[in-house]
């Protein structure tokens, strides 16, 4: 960046901090304080820690009849590429949720794992669990490379599925930060005692220099036929191509990303667009040259437009491409025809190809917990520790429990109908491709509710479906409690952004494969019109639709003028 430009505070909190030490060392032994100062609590993002407050208990008063404040606590999120999870790995976040969480687990729409509810003085006991299980927390959140995605399917037949993973893992490991500070705060040694991080030594960080990136960086691989993980909503999205069943290169995509700033007209979400196409041994050299780029000339002045899509937006796919191949030091050539084709789900049982199965088990909106009608987690925890079998967490927020013998199959159906777990086969369509976002209490960017309405607007919305006869059209909603859009839902066939508190801005016209932006249909939505509202626009769909075709591509063909005027008509009529 040129000198003249100003920057952001957050860059030289980072350029200041000793490699993401800052004094959070010195923090973690204030006994009588429940949470980190404002520069310390940016730190620990790369640390994959986010400082939230209960914002159910904010207006709760004590007995003299002042406000109590804010209830501090953290969110512990896990890094797993490729959302692959040991059993043991699982059973010890299982444990952890109930120790020192609230009781839950989540999984993450990035194939991550997340603890929620954690106070101050439990994290550094959290933070050794989870590591004594080969996983680690540190580079889950930040402005770094975050949890670098892949089909999670175990198809022991088709070797490609392990080398998208080899290619997640290999840029992962290559985007890694190298400084120490997450074992000299948070890990102990072979004694039991913690390093001294008094003394500041310095390490070489080849990648990442002295301040990281201007903003977090996100990667993910997928094939065309199944992208399963939404690859063109990420900064960086690999597209495997496979010609008589060998993988022989990758399209590149740069610059996709949902999140939005309200206040900033100049924000925007984007569908990544093709760069160029590479050689299965030019992953990690790709990878590594666009971080480069990205780290060197993204916007470090303004936090709202510094990532690489902003970049992208200035300066053009032409000038991006030069830049990414001076960087590499040789030309790349022009990407491949091919274009996402299809989207699985991975739900229900499926044949490895090895003799052995998996199954994918919905959990409504990523969230393992027991209600009173369906206990997914102590489903879970019995089976894992039954049958000692490894896990893969989706894009969807769902999970894969894999290498399961033919013979186990029955005993673990049993397991799940005597905990109350509904098959995948038997949710409706609508639930299985539904997603939503955390957003309150815990979430300080939520505008509204998300996660905890979701359930009951999929009732209205199975209901509605039901009554109009739509009930196996394939339609995908994500909701999400304010514009940043951490449930991608600028892209799917309906997205639900929350806009002020109890409304949302409707948005129509993506798809299911994530290949096409959604436009806004209607504005300020109350939560008790939005299937209302949605109801005219699903009819309008049943009576004109093309043969065949999906409810994102006719809103899409339709557009907004005339889905809107088709709605006037309808209220006029009533």
């Amino acid at each position: 960046m040129p000198d003249e430009v100003k920057l952001d505070k957050t860059e030289f909190v980072k350029q200041e901090s000793r490699q993401l030490r800052g004094t959070i060392a010195e923090e973690l032994l204030e006994e009588d304080v429940d949470h980190f100062s404002k520069d310390n609590a940016g730190l620990l993002k790369h640390h994959g820690l986010y400082q939230q407050d209960n914002r159910d208990a904010r207006k709760l008063k004590n007995e003299d009849g002042t406000r109590k404040g804010k209830a501090f606590m953290f969110m512990v999120r896990t890094r797993i590429p490729g959302g692959r999870v040991p059993c043991d790995a699982l059973l010890a976040e299982l444990d952890l949720c109930e120790r020192f969480g609230n009781g839950t687990l989540r999984i993450t729409s990035r194939q991550g794992l997340q603890l929620h509810g954690i106070i101050k003085d439990d994290l550094q006991q959290t933070i050794r669990e989870i590591h004594r299980t080969q996983l680690t927390t540190f580079g889950a959140c930040g402005d770094i490379e975050r949890n670098v995605m892949c089909c999670p399917a175990p198809l022991r037949h088709d070797p490609v599925h392990d080398q998208l993973q080899q290619a997640a893992d290999a840029i992962a490991e290559e985007l890694r930060p190298r400084t120490t500070a997450y074992t000299e705060i948070w890990l102990q040694d072979g004694e039991g005692n913690r390093e001294d991080v008094s003394e500041f030594v310095p390490i070489d960080e080849p990648i990442y220099g002295a301040a990281y990136l201007p903003r977090k960086f996100k990667t993910g691989v997928a094939l065309p036929e199944d992208n399963c993980v939404d690859l063109l909503t990420y900064d960086l999205g690999l597209l495997g191509i496979v010609e008589n069943s060998e993988l022989v290169g990758y399209n590149v995509f740069l610059g996709g990303g949902q999140g939005v700033t309200p206040s900033a007209e100049k924000t925007f979400p984007t569908i990544a667009q093709k760069m160029a196409l590479i050689g299965t041994d030019e992953v990690v050299d790709v990878a590594r040259a666009v971080v480069e780029v990205f780290r060197d000339h993204g916007n470090r002045s303004d936090r709202k437009t510094a990532r690489l899509k902003y970049l992208l937006a200035g300066w053009g796919m032409e000038r991006m491409k030069g830049t990414v191949e001076e960087y590499l030091g040789r030309p790349l050539p022009e990407p491949h025809p091919a274009e996402v084709t299809g989207v699985e789900d991975h739900l229900g049982w499926t044949a490895q190809g090895d003799g052995r199965d998996f199954l994918g088990i919905y959990v409504e909106n990523g969230r393992i917990q027991d209600t009173e009608s369906e206990r997914t987690k102590s489903a879970l925890r019995r089976i894992v520790e039954t049958y000692r079998m490894p896990t893969r967490m989706t894009a969807q927020q769902n999970i894969l429990l894999c290498d399961i013998e033919p013979s186990q199959r029955g005993e673990i159906d049993s397991i799940l109908a005597d905990h109350g777990v509904i098959p995948a086969e038997e949710r409706s369509l609508i639930r299985r491709l539904s997603m939503a976002c955390p957003a309150l209490p815990t979430c300080g960017l939520s505008i509204t509710e998300s996660e905890r309405v979701m359930p009951d607007l999929l009732d209205q919305l199975e209901s509605e479906l039901a009554r109009q006869e739509l009930s196996d059209e394939r339609i995908t909603i994500h909701m999400t409690g304010c514009p940043n859009g951490c449930a991608r839902p600028y892209s799917p066939d309906i997205g639900l952004v929350g806009k002020t508190l109890g409304k949302y801005t409707v948005f129509l016209g993506g798809n299911s494969l994530g290949t096409r932006l959604a436009f806004i249909f209607q504005d300020l939505v109350p939560f008790e019109e939005i299937v209302p509202t949605l109801s005219g626009v699903l009819s309008y769909f049943r009576q004109e639709r093309s043969n065949g075709e999906s409810f994102g591509d006719f809103c899409d063909r339709k557009g907004r003028e005339d889905l809107v005027a088709r709605l006037d008509l309808a209220k006029d009529g009533e």
